[in-house]
Parts: structure tokens; sequence; C-alpha cells
């Protein structure tokens, strides 16, 4: 009796959740982690919506509105929230909760999500729960913590739960099939001097992104020097692969930041990482460990990497590296 009571009363709570998920766009088309943030949302159950708030965000709108599972796709499109700054999109999601009554908030583990969202716990006066990995229940959640050397399980008891999750642990929703209302919201007072978007400088490449390769090629201090980083550019090359970089690398100037790969970086997941002349500082391990198959290169063999890599070569980068990329 007591069993069937709980699960018809843990049925009816879920029937009355409902998720915002923050959708990260360049207005155009979405950031792929928008797509895993949607998958993290159906495994709370009940009403999910997604926020797009932009300048012109028409197309990025669009695309979510042939997802299946949703409820809604709430729009706001306003010249304040151009840069999309944590200070104006801010009060947007605040006045959508009160709107609308969402018991969770969730967006991606990035620097977008990891600015705004705890701006937005602090405004609603909860505790964010950042750099979730799992869901067990809609108050149950399972995160990293030290660097990804520990893993917390933890129950939220906030009225309203502000969620950060990491797209590496969440498969990618497909935006097919589906056919969602569109909803448009007002964006009054959303506008601030607080901060002012002043102009961005995106890199350009004609490999992959880290964020969605399938195979990456990083670099750390090992290599000595940014010029040398065309060993590993060469290799990519021909793996059609990512270049990524340990904080070491990126620190010392062979580098732009956009590159790095760890805690303070990009977390990555890809079919094949390899690793050249990285040691393996936990920090950077945060950011690769979840790779399917990892391989590493490097002269030390009591360097850390060896430690969670699946193939070890204990050898001179300088001479294994082209040696390996001439025979591919």
């Amino acid at each position: 009796m007591f069993s069937s009571y709980s699960r018809t009363l843990g049925s009816q709570f879920r029937r009355f959740q409902s998720t915002l998920v923050i959708a990260e766009h360049n207005n155009e088309a979405l950031n792929p982690i928008t797509q895993n943030a949607i998958t993290a949302a159906k495994k709370l159950g009940g009403d999910i919506s997604v926020l797009v708030a932009g300048t012109k965000c028409g197309p990025a709108s669009a695309s979510l509105a042939k997802a299946g599972g949703l409820s809604k796709v709430i729009v706001a499109e306003n010249e304040a929230f151009k840069g999309f700054t944590a200070e104006s999109l801010t009060p947007l999601i605040i006045s959508a909760q009160k709107q609308f009554g969402f018991t969770h908030i969730i967006a991606g583990a990035t620097a977008f999500g990891k600015a705004l969202l705890p701006r937005v716990a602090a405004k609603l006066d909860v505790s964010p729960v950042s750099d979730v990995i799992s869901i067990k229940s809609p108050d149950t959640f399972v995160r990293t913590i030290y660097a990804g050397n520990a893993i917390q399980t933890l129950t939220a008891s906030d009225g309203i739960k502000v969620l950060t999750i990491r797209g590496t642990n969440f498969e990618p929703a497909s935006l097919e099939g589906g056919s969602t209302t569109t909803e448009n919201i007002s964006s009054d007072g959303c506008a601030t001097d607080l901060s002012t978007f002043i102009s961005q400088e995106l890199s350009k490449s004609d490999r992959p992104s880290l964020t969605s390769a399938k195979a990456i090629v990083s670099g750390g201090r090992g290599l000595k020097s940014g010029d040398n980083f065309k060993l590993l550019y060469d290799l990519a090359d021909k793996l059609n692969a990512a270049v990524g970089a340990s904080r070491a690398a990126v620190d010392a100037g062979y580098v732009p930041n956009d590159m790095q790969i760890g805690q303070t970086g990009k977390i990555v997941a890809p079919d094949l990482y390899i690793a050249v002349g990285i040691s393996g500082a936990i920090q950077h391990l945060a950011g690769m460990k979840d790779s399917k198959t990892i391989i590493a290169i490097n002269k030390d063999p009591e360097a850390p990497i060896f430690q969670v890599a699946d193939y070890g070569l204990v050898a001179d980068l300088f001479k294994a590296v082209p040696e390996l990329t001439g025979k591919l």
C-alpha cells in the first residue's frame, strides 16, 4: 500500500514540474550544448520549455520548434541581449520563472551558463548545482568535485533548482520530428548599464570545434614553443581532428586560450584523444578523461597522463609525432 501511494505521489509531483532550458546560440544557430541540456531536462520529467533570447533569433527558435518532447519555445528579442550578457538575461529569466512557475532552470556548464546561472540563482535566493553529470530524481543530482577527482550525489531542498549540466554526459536531443508552439515573452526592463557588449573576436578554423570534434590532438608544455604546434596541426589534418592544449601551453603563450582543455577550459569527450607532451595535471584530466580512447605520448614514463591513457607511448614527441603522421 505504501509503495503504491509513494509511486502515485511521485507521478503527481512530476506532473506539476516544469523545466526551463536556457538556449545557447548565436541567433542563427544553436550551440550543441542546448540539445544536451534538453536531454537532461527530459530526465527530470514534467513539462519542458526552452528560452531563446537574442536580437534576431528567429532561425535558432525555429530549429528548436522542430524538437520533440517540448511544451513550448519562449522567444524574447531585444537589442539589450546583444552579446548575451548575464546582466541583461538574468531579469528576463527571473520574469519567465515568475510568469510560468518553473521548478527547474537548466543551462550547459559552458562559459555562458557558468556566468549566467549563478547570478540567476542569487536573484532567486537558491543554491545553484553546477557540473551535473547525472540526474537521479527531480531533486537528486550527481556532479563532479575536486577537479573531477570525486563524485558527489546531493539532494537539493530549494523550491527552484538551478542546474548547469556537463554536455559530455548527456546525449544530444534530436531536433526533428516535433512541432512545438512558439510564444513571445516581454523583455521590458532587461536593458542595463551594468555591463555593455563592445565586440568579440572569434577564431576561424577549417578544423572541427573542440566541443564537437570526434577526435582531438592536444599539446602541452613539452612542445616547447608555439611553432612546434605545427606538428599537431599536421597530425590533426590527417585525422580530421581538432587541436587543443593544456593550460601550461596556453599560459606559456604557445597557443590562444580558446584552445585550452581542462577544469578552467573546455570539457571534451571525443572518441579519440591524443595527448602529446602533456604531463597530466588533475586540472587537465578533469576536462578530457571521459574521452572514449586516450593515447598519450610523453618521454617521461612517470607522467600522470599514463594513468588514464588506454595506450601510452614513452618516446620523444619530436620523433614520434612526425612518424605517426607519415604513416597515416
